[in-house]
């Protein structure tokens, strides 16, 4: 199965000046936990997600109102193209323990997304026990409990 067939077509993305409040306002909006940030040309150059904006705007107390999103997003973004085999993206998830992965055809321009919801939606058509160890290595934390005290 390649990515094309299983990922989210609907994409919404920003530019890098955009602030903070109009990004968390579409993500409410759309229902999302991520948008992709493109400069000029369409092309990817971040990533934020609901996260990046709790720990890297609200915990530093940041104006979401006037910081641009440039200021928050990850900059190293890991994508996948439109014709992968879902194997290399499960793989690159898994790797690098990612749940949404923008999706890019030829020219790095943003045209999908690949989320865990969509591997799950796929489980028949991608192998149930493959989708089950992309999930485990996702969301793995080496045995260790984050929330232990």
């Amino acid at each position: 199965m390649k990515v094309k067939d299983c990922m989210c077509n609907n994409v919404c993305f920003a530019k890098p000046e955009t602030n903070i409040q109009e990004i968390a306002k579409m993500m409410s909006d759309n229902h999302i936990g991520s948008i992709p940030i493109c400069d000029n040309n369409n092309q990817i150059c971040g990533i934020v997600t609901d996260r990046d904006i709790l720990l890297r705007c609200v915990a530093c107390d940041k104006d979401a109102k006037q910081t641009p999103v440039s200021d928050i997003m990850t900059c190293n973004v890991c994508t996948c193209n439109e014709n992968d085999d879902m194997t290399r993206a499960e793989v690159q998830m898994s790797k690098n323990q990612i749940r949404r992965l923008p999706v890019c055809d030829n020219n790095n321009k943003v045209i999908g997304m690949l989320t865990l919801g969509d591997l799950a939606q796929n489980d028949i058509q991608i192998g149930k026990q493959e989708v089950s160890a992309t999930m485990r290595n996702i969301c793995n934390c080496n045995g260790q409990n984050k929330n232990a005290e």
